[in-house]
């Protein structure tokens, strides 16, 4: 289903239909004769500037596809949540499908905004839907064709033009490996079932350097403390307002880069056969792929 954009679907055997999660009436046509909808469709935001269009996109639309899907008859949900929306203190216990979910008054309005859209399926699957939920972590990977901020960030690393390293790090999924879980999981999760997809903790500083090495391009020596990094933070935010840019590091980034290093994807590999690829070919894949899409020198 596209809204705007279709370039992500360009060269593939696929049908498409013309739909916007925020209106209603353009779901149940998209949706009539499918048996599985795949619910990606989300907001992403690293400010609060927006907060009041990441809770219409995230937590309405989904309201909005839970209904399509049962007018149209659509056999089985599969809901794309987010590790976002899972607390990730106390930091030293392992982040598992048991964690609670996030505080909506201490987390970024996409963390909270996921939660409160999560438990709306959860709402459904009580009343007889029949569902299944992911929370991908970071996901990262090739056909980025926007690119995504994460896929910024791995350009400006392949071509030096980001000098200066963040401290902190994430949990990064291959964007392929988490489509796989998706196909398993509508083939044969059990109703109602949960999902970490997730991939491997790497800092910052090993992500730059795995980007670099695939570009051929010096990889950023200097690292910025973080004190300095949370002070310089509104000021960039602001800048990239005036600009009009998107900035790539807030205050919330900051934060969710120091957060919980130990998230665990074992019922995904025991049950779906999740089993993630090496974060050094996904980087390569990613770096080959803008290259081919003349994105990369």
């Amino acid at each position: 289903m596209i809204r705007r954009n279709g370039a992500g679907l360009d060269g593939l055997d696929v049908e498409t239909r013309v739909g916007d999660i925020g209106k209603p009436e353009t779901l149940v046509p998209a949706f009539e004769g499918s048996d599985v909808v795949f619910h990606t469709a989300a907001r992403i935001s690293i400010t609060r500037a927006d907060a009041g269009e990441v809770a219409e996109a995230n937590v309405g639309g989904t309201r909005n596809v839970i209904a399509a899907c049962r007018k149209a008859g659509v056999r089985r949900l599969v809901y794309f949540s987010s590790i976002e929306a899972l607390e990730p203190r106390p930091l030293d216990t392992v982040v598992d499908e048991d964690r609670p979910f996030v505080n909506g008054r201490a987390g970024s309005p996409y963390a909270a905004t996921k939660a409160q859209a999560e438990t709306e399926v959860r709402r459904a699957m009580a009343e007889g839907l029949d569902a299944v939920i992911l929370n991908p972590t970071a996901i990262i990977g090739p056909y980025d064709f926007k690119p995504s901020l994460l896929g910024r960030a791995i350009l400006a690393w392949a071509e030096g033009r980001f000098p200066i390293l963040i401290e902190g790090g994430f949990d990064w999924v291959d964007v392929r490996d988490v489509a796989e879980a998706a196909i398993a999981a509508a083939e044969r999760a059990p109703s109602g079932s949960r999902y970490i997809v997730g991939g491997r903790w790497a800092s910052m500083a090993e992500l730059a350097q795995l980007a670099s090495d695939a570009a051929g391009s010096q990889a950023p020596r200097l690292m910025c403390p973080l004190w300095l990094a949370r002070a310089g933070a509104p000021f960039s935010s602001a800048f990239c307002r005036l600009t009009g840019r998107t900035p790539l590091f807030t205050g919330y980034t900051l934060k969710v880069l120091q957060g919980n290093r130990n998230v665990s994807h074992e019922r995904a590999r025991r049950e779906l056969g999740h089993a993630p690829r090496a974060l050094r070919d996904t980087v390569r894949d990613t770096c080959t792929w803008f290259k081919e899409q003349g994105r990369l020198s």
